[in-house]
This record gives C-alpha cells, structure tokens and sequence, in this order.
C-alpha cells in the first residue's frame, strides 16, 4: 500500500512538468509581448524559488540535521553547494537554452529520491516534499518551455520532451524507498547535499533572473510561495 502512496504521490509532483509546459503553450500562444506578460513570466520564477526555498529550509536541511552530526552535516552541504556549482558553469558552457530544463532536473532528482526515503519514515513529510517538488516543477517546467521555444523547437516535440520527464520522479523516488529507506544517514546526506546545490542555484539563478526592471511585483512571488509552504506544515500537521 505504502508503495501505491509513494508512486500515486511521486506521479503529482513529476506531472506538473507537463503541466507547466501545456500553460506555457497557451501562454504563449493568447498573451502578446508586453509588461504584463514579462511580469507574469518573472512572478513565476520567483514562485518556483519560494517554493524551493520552502522545501529547503521546513524539510530538507531540518531533517538532514536532525541526523548527520555536524561534521559531516559541513561537509556534505558544501559538497552539494560546489557540486551544483560545477555543473552549473557546465551547463552555462553547453546548455544554452537547455539551462533552465537542466537546472529543474538537478533539484527534481535529488529531491524525489528523498522523497521515496522520507515515505517511510514520514508519510505526512513525505506528502508534504511531494507537494514541493509538484509546485516548484510548474513555474520552473513552464518557463523551459519558453526557453526551448526560442531557439526553435517545434511546441509538440517541447511538449513530448516535458511529458517523459514527468515521469522521473516516479523511478526516482521508488530507488529511494526500495533503496534508502532503511539507509537515514544517506537519506539525510542526500537531503543536505541538494540543499546545499539548491541554494547555490537560487541566489546564481533564480533570483536574478526573477527581477524585472521598474516592476516590484515579481518579487511577492516569493513572499506567496514560501507561504504555501507554510501552509502545507500547518494544514499537515508537520509542526
């Protein structure tokens, strides 16, 4: 049963991918070039990196300290902040448009893992990780869209693309529980080690790229993501 819960809750949080990809289809397709749609692109990345910084500090770095001992805790913390680091400037040489799609994989991954370990642990936390990665995959895999449609590829084969990955949280986070359920140091290291990347990626990328020139109003969409957060712990029971 357990395992049906962590497939049923992994297929929500991957399938937003397509999601964000099908309205930023139509976002494309009925909103003209203007400030009001900069503004609603630049809003939806600093939703993405509310929701992030929310996974960050009310799941993933308290439970990972709960359990590594703080050496440890240093060490793999900066190892996912220098690894993201890397693959960053990696992506920055050979991505090109791929970046954003690329940077969503990098903390969808390592978090979805978590999240099939965490199950059984917590299925409450768990729900809540699932909750998220689903939000934070929509503005992220929304704007990719984007990104993929400058350089020229065709909307159905963007759409084609974002539908497969939909399903890597899936495989993701069953090596989790299958694999790292009963393993809570590696589970914790594992959280750790994406915060630490995710970190770097919001203050390299994400911010910067959510600010819009003489409009305030992007900014908020940080404010609003990290409150759902918030209201997930509370409406939970997490705290």
């Amino acid at each position: 049963m357990n395992l049906i819960k962590i497939i049923e809750y992994s297929f929500f949080s991957g399938i937003t991918v397509f999601i964000g990809g099908v309205l930023s289809y139509f976002f494309e397709i009925y909103f003209r070039n203007g400030l009001i749609k900069e503004e609603i692109i630049h809003t939806s990345i600093a939703f993405g990196g509310g929701i992030i910084i929310a996974a960050v500090s009310l799941v993933l770095v308290p439970q990972g300290m709960e359990v590594l001992a703080l050496f440890p805790m240093i060490i793999v913390f900066l190892s996912g902040a220098v690894t993201f680091f890397f693959l960053d400037k990696y992506i920055e040489k050979r991505g090109g448009a791929f970046a954003q799609l690329l940077a969503m994989l990098m903390d969808f991954v390592p978090e979805a893992i978590a999240l099939g370990a965490l199950f059984a642990i917590d299925p409450n936390l768990g729900l809540l990780l699932a909750l998220f990665i689903g939000l934070q995959n929509l503005p992220e895999s929304f704007n990719s869209y984007l990104e993929l449609r400058k350089i020229g590829y065709e909307p159905y084969k963007v759409l084609i693309l974002l539908f497969l990955l939909s399903f890597v949280g899936i495989i993701s986070a069953l090596f989790g529980t299958l694999l790292l359920s009963d393993m809570p140091e590696v589970t914790a290291s594992l959280m750790l080690f994406s915060s630490g990347g995710i970190l770097y990626l919001i203050f390299q990328d994400i911010a910067p790229m959510s600010k819009l020139e003489k409009s305030w109003f992007p900014a908020l969409g940080v404010n609003f993501g990290f409150l759902i957060g918030m209201i997930g712990q509370k409406v939970l029971g997490v705290i």
